[in-house]
């Protein structure tokens, strides 16, 4: 793999430890407060390492859900990362079976659009740089993630509630979000997203959430055609 784009991909996900630490810290806090102990806390991490995920199944926990339907609800929150993988196949398809399941093993949102932006942006790298590049991204935010949710796990309910950790959540996402929106089809598709996750939120079990992304990108895919047909019209 090429050491260059490695690193390179190392310093462009490095912003996002600024969310990644307190987000995870979070995470530790709220499960212990939930009755997890040490081991089961960081057994959900280290399996799962998806925060919205974690934070579903925990939710349906504590409301004494049973288990079952907790992991289903994981399930469905998490299927964003089969949409993810398809994305990145014609850039990583080609890298042995075991390089790709650890790519998949370590996928998070941070090195998903961070890695996607930049083989978007720069079509000549070459399909080692790209390998390299998306490890050197990966491996920057996954030990963070276990090292602070220990971290949070460990400090429990000490830290006080005026530090308000759960902006992480909402920070974080809008800074994956934004720079990908760069046409109008991506910016209705945003925003059909936002209204219909309001209006499926009563659906059980996080399937608001994959309902409003398949409208989304319905919608956005009719809008695509739609300015695709109008520019061959004018040309």
């Amino acid at each position: 793999m090429s050491r260059a784009a490695f690193w390179q991909g190392f310093r462009d996900c490095s912003p996002f430890i600024a969310v990644v630490v307190p987000f995870s810290m979070l995470f530790g806090v709220v499960a212990r407060d939930a009755g997890l102990d040490l081991l089961q806390v960081m057994a959900m991490s280290v399996l799962v390492i998806a925060g919205a995920s974690q934070f579903t199944a925990l939710a349906l926990l504590q409301e004494h859900a049973p288990v079952f339907v907790a992991l289903l609800a994981a399930l469905a929150v998490n299927l964003r990362m089969a949409l993810y993988s398809a994305a990145l196949v014609p850039h990583l398809g080609h890298a042995p079976l075991w390089q790709r399941a650890l790519m998949a093993y370590l996928m998070v949102d941070q090195a998903y659009a961070v890695a996607n932006k930049t083989f978007e942006e720069r079509p000549e790298m070459s399909r080692a740089d790209k390998v390299a590049y998306y490890f050197g991204v990966m491996v920057l935010i996954c030990p963070f993630w276990y090292g602070c949710t220990f971290l949070g796990a460990l400090i429990g309910t000490a830290i006080p509630p005026e530090l308000s950790l759960d902006f992480a959540a909402p920070v974080c996402f809008i800074a994956l979000t934004a720079p990908l929106l760069r046409s109008l089809a991506h910016v209705v598709a945003a925003g059909v997203s936002v209204i219909c996750a309001v209006l499926f939120a009563a659906f059980p079990a996080g399937l608001g959430l994959i309902a409003a992304a398949i409208v989304a990108m319905l919608v956005g895919a009719q809008v695509e055609l739609f300015l695709n047909r109008r520019r061959e019209r004018l040309a």
